[in-house]
Order: C-alpha cells, then sequence, then structure tokens
C-alpha cells in the first residue's frame, strides 16, 4: 500500500502540476493563447478564461483526499480538455511533432486515475 501511496501522489502532482502550469496562460488570456486557441482553432475569447480555469479548479480536486465522486467529474473534464485538444491540433493539420507530447499527459491522466482507483479498493475493503 505504501508503494501505491508514493507511485500516486508522484503521478498525480506531476499531472496536476501540468494541468495547472498550462492553464495560467488560459486564465490570463496571454497572447499565445489567445493565438493559439482563438486564432488558429476558432474558438471564442470567452472560452479562454473559462477552460483555464477549469482546468486548475480539476487539478486542485484531484489533489485534495476523500473527494471522490468529485474526482471522478475532474479527471474526466481534464482527460476531455486534453483529447479535445490533441484532436483540435490534429484536425488542424499541425505534424505530429506538435501534438504527439500530449499522449504522455494522456498518460499520466490516466495513470493518475488507475492509481486513485487502486487506492480506493485498498481503503473500501
Amino acid at each position: 500500500m505504501k508503494k501505491l501511496n508514493i507511485a500516486y501522489w508522484i503521478v498525480t502532482i506531476l499531472f496536476a502540476g501540468f494541468m495547472i502550469f498550462s492553464s495560467i496562460g488560459n486564465v490570463m488570456s496571454d497572447a499565445q493563447s489567445v493565438e493559439m486557441i482563438h486564432t488558429q482553432m476558432g474558438f471564442p475569447k470567452y472560452i479562454i478564461p473559462f477552460l483555464g480555469v477549469a482546468k486548475i479548479l480539476a487539478a486542485i480536486t484531484i489533489l485534495i483526499p476523500k473527494l471522490d465522486r468529485i474526482k471522478e467529474w475532474a479527471y474526466a473534464g481534464l482527460v476531455f480538455d486534453l483529447v479535445g485538444a490533441t484532436y483540435s491540433f490534429i484536425a488542424l493539420g499541425n505534424p505530429a511533432s506538435g501534438w504527439a507530447m500530449m499522449f504522455l499527459f494522456i498518460g499520466f491522466a490516466f495513470l493518475s486515475y488507475y492509481l486513485h482507483r487502486r487506492r480506493q479498493q485498498y481503503t473500501n475493503a
């Protein structure tokens, strides 16, 4: 159980940190976020800070113990965000070098969720 907890916290902190770090520009609607999300992808400008705030709240939620039901929604939202962003990059015709790294973060999301569920099994048994 101790190894499982250590693995869970390492993976989850790295994943949450990435999601928080990647959302700061969105919250501030910086030039890079507006260029990529609005100009290149065609999404409205008002969605940019909303996405940033939602990602930060979800990342914080997966770090708080005992919020199991809400964590399910937070993980789902973060995966939808990552998969949607990856699809958008592919649909725009960006080369694989521009979006392949997203699969690493999607992998971290699934690994964190898997370890979260394993921890639940031990505590509920």
